[in-house]
């Protein structure tokens, strides 16, 4: 049957993962719980559909209240037109704007989600980061970008700029699950395996902080008897406000 044969073939990129970005997301952590231990930031950022990477360790039930997210509504597709932020990712100096208005700084750590990688607001991003002495972790496809020319004036894909670079094994073109009688594939991965591979970051960040002693603030489902209290009290601490927004899971 064509649907449990996608879900082996998803399946199959998250035993890759297993095998292949164990190492990877070890050093990850131990740069933001290295962060995170000293004062600094752990900003998270996505474009178009990698957004939703950025958003599935935001505010999330289960999730750190340490998480900043940077989140810019003209680089997600909700807005008209549906090409918009196609246009915009693609703008050198964007990407530079954004490091300035969200005043990154030293000791930070910021994980930028983009499947390809070659876009100018994602290089940019990194490189602008890096000259403020913040670590940058990539999360985006290797074979993908191996196999695309950088759209960034400096000639750098994001896998270039990065300190630690994670995979999320998708194939070149993200879809790639083909079904008969169709020529274009189907079945795109980077949203299941981003999303697994950030959750596997956050679980291991986690363990760090509390093996070093330092128990981290931890969100719990808004539809949870007394969450609420629970949440405003770290929205109130970690995020200057008092809402449980987001904590929907």
């Amino acid at each position: 049957m064509v649907t449990w044969n996608y879900l082996d073939f998803v399946t199959s990129k998250i035993q890759k993962i297993k095998e292949a970005q164990e190492a990877n997301i070890k050093k990850a952590a131990e740069l933001i719980a290295g962060s995170i231990m000293n004062g600094g930031n752990f900003y998270v950022f996505g474009t178009g559909h990698s957004h939703i990477i950025a958003e599935d360790i935001y505010l999330r039930a289960g999730g750190l209240a340490l998480i900043k997210a940077i989140l810019e509504p003209a680089l997600m597709i909700h807005e008209f037109p549906v090409n918009k932020s196609t246009h915009l990712e693609r703008l050198n100096g964007y990407g530079a704007a954004l490091i300035k208005l969200y005043k990154i700084k030293p000791g930070d750590v910021l994980l930028i989600a983009s499947n390809s990688g070659r876009n100018a607001v994602v290089v940019e991003m990194a490189l602008e980061s890096r000259k403020m002495g913040c670590k940058v972790v990539a999360l985006t496809s290797l074979l993908h970008a191996k196999n695309v020319l950088s759209r960034h004036e400096s000639g750098l894909r994001l896998f270039e700029t990065a300190d630690v670079v994670l995979d999320n094994c998708t194939e070149y073109g993200d879809a790639a699950f083909n079904i008969r009688g169709l020529d274009t594939p189907i079945g795109p991965t980077s949203s299941i395996t981003g999303a697994a591979i950030v959750q596997a970051l956050v679980v291991t960040v986690t363990d760090i902080l509390i093996e070093n002693g330092y128990v981290p603030p931890v969100f719990k489902s808004s539809n949870m008897d007394g969450a609420d209290e629970y949440n405003n009290e770290l929205f109130e601490k970690y995020y200057g406000m008092k809402s449980t927004r987001g904590l929907m899971s």
